[in-house]
């Protein structure tokens, strides 16, 4: 890495995180830490949006995989269409008119205090495991590039990410995310062009060797069977839709978003915009890696096979070796730029998730400055876990199949929850309680069968999300149903 990309890349991050800090006002309330005072223009909300979509996991993650293998993770991007239609369509009107900036506050009105903190604890548990996924693809490129220490990496960037998170709350973070959401597609742009100059025989060899991979089409969606143990095009798309619905419907990160902007039509514009912004630019990351397997398909002296049997590093390592100087630094700021958006976002959320649902319950007369450092104290503990959890990801392969395995465990299936308190107009406490005791019961054992030597289940670990947050609903559902049968005669 020359001085020039080290200057590059340092005058970025340096610059968001003395942005993010200029935040920082004396006195700022709760309010204006967790939703920005509810100030904001639609666009801002809807980058920021975008860019929490648009991780490390993104940006390595996805060509990692599409250089691996093909664009079946692709399918999970076309199901956000119908997580934003719902959002703009109901869930937007639904929280601005809750009157609490806690996703998780609703289910408490209609279940009691066991349900708003078993979602809670499931949303913690997600965000702290997404930071570590991250965290942890932030620091490869810097050990492909400078050889730094992996750890040190990780430790340095969390602790810059949480500073100006902690000083300038939730519109230091959305600003910043808007800013970021715009340099990291310029440079995955920049990146795809310079793929396709250097092929030896032009563009379109990248298409001509990657549909007649020994692999079979590297553009493939995958097999449109109905298998479900295997990760076909159903699987992908049916995961994608209950994910995108839990973080349109109940993730924290999007309802604080919905609350800061700064009108009701603001908010439905974001929640649309920045979904369907995430459409084209993840088909732009997976371009990159299928281009990646053209590439040194074509010239396989330039990949040493250590670098080839972990396909999260093949991208960082192509920015190392094949982009001028200069744009290597900007190549590495924007994956910077793309994990410390989303990693930002989970710190504050999380913050503001352990104020509104632990510690005000137990603590009811706290002043607001009180509460405001309840935010900044929690911004860093959770931080902190989050590096823990990147450092003992450093042996994972594939990073996308680990984020989406620990994704549909944690959920814990609370979006069958949040749709029982929603629809379910018979379904007493009791009722739902049983229904999350069976979810949780079909998730632990899809997701952990085959680790523990219990029976097949038949169908992939992706789905454990699917089927835990449908049992929950059906069977709290169900058993309202017969109750309310039942009294009535």
């Amino acid at each position: 890495m020359q001085t020039i990309d080290l200057i590059v890349f340092l005058v970025f991050t340096g610059g968001v995180v003395l942005m993010g800090a200029s935040f920082f006002k004396k006195g700022s309330s709760a309010n204006e830490f967790t939703s920005a005072g509810g100030s904001l223009p639609g666009w801002v909300v809807g980058m920021s949006i975008f860019a929490t979509y648009v991780s490390s996991i993104s940006y390595i993650g996805y060509p990692g995989k599409a250089f691996a293998s093909d664009w079946n993770a692709f399918v999970f991007s076309l199901s956000i269409p119908i997580a934003s239609y719902f959002a703009a369509r109901y869930f937007v009107p639904f929280y601005r008119q809750s009157g609490s900036v806690s996703a998780y506050a609703f289910l408490e009105e209609k279940f009691g205090r066991w349900a708003r903190l078993y979602a809670s604890a499931c949303y913690l548990l997600t965000q702290i495991a997404r930071m570590g996924s991250i965290l942890y693809l932030l620091a490869v490129p810097m050990y492909i590039l400078m050889g730094w220490n992996m750890h040190v990496v990780i430790l340095a960037t969390t602790l810059a990410i949480i500073l100006y998170s902690m000083l300038g709350g939730l519109k230091a973070v959305i600003w910043a995310d808007a800013i970021q959401g715009i340099i990291l597609i310029g440079g995955a742009v920049l990146c795809l062009i310079i793929l396709f100059c250097q092929m030896p025989e032009g563009p379109m060899q990248v298409f001509d060797l990657a549909i007649h991979s020994p692999q079979g089409n590297k553009f493939s969606l995958g097999a449109f069977t109905s298998d479900l143990s295997t990760s076909t095009f159903w699987v992908c798309l049916v995961y994608g839709i209950f994910i995108n619905l839990q973080n349109y419907g109940i993730d924290q990160n999007y309802v604080q978003r919905y609350h800061a902007a700064k009108d009701e039509r603001s908010a439905r514009f974001s929640a649309q915009f920045g979904g369907y912004l995430f459409i084209p630019v993840s088909a732009l990351f997976f371009l990159i890696g299928t281009a990646l397997y053209s590439y040194y398909t074509a010239r396989p002296e330039l990949l040493p096979e250590s670098i080839a049997a972990k396909p999260d590093y093949v991208f960082p390592y192509f920015i190392v070796q094949g982009l001028p100087v200069g744009l290597r630094g900007l190549l590495i700021a924007s994956i910077f730029a793309a994990g410390m958006s989303t990693v930002s976002t989970s710190v504050t959320s999380a913050a503001t998730i352990i104020l509104t649902d632990y510690y005000k319950p137990l603590i009811h007369d706290a002043s607001d400055s009180r509460h405001v450092y309840v935010l900044r104290l929690s911004s860093l503990i959770v931080g902190l876990l989050g590096a823990a959890v990147a450092i003992a990801m450093l042996s994972v392969e594939s990073i996308i199949d680990a984020w989406w395995k620990l994704s549909s465990i944690f959920s814990g299936g609370m979006l069958g929850l949040f749709l029982l308190g929603w629809l379910g107009r018979t379904v007493r406490h009791a009722d739902a309680a049983i229904g999350v005791v069976c979810g949780v019961i079909v998730i632990g054992w899809i997701s952990a069968a085959q680790w523990l030597g219990l029976p097949p289940t038949g169908v992939h670990e992706y789905l454990a999300i699917v089927f835990g947050t449908i049992v929950i609903f059906l069977v709290g559902f169900l058993l309202g149903r017969c109750f309310s049968v039942k009294k009535s005669r």
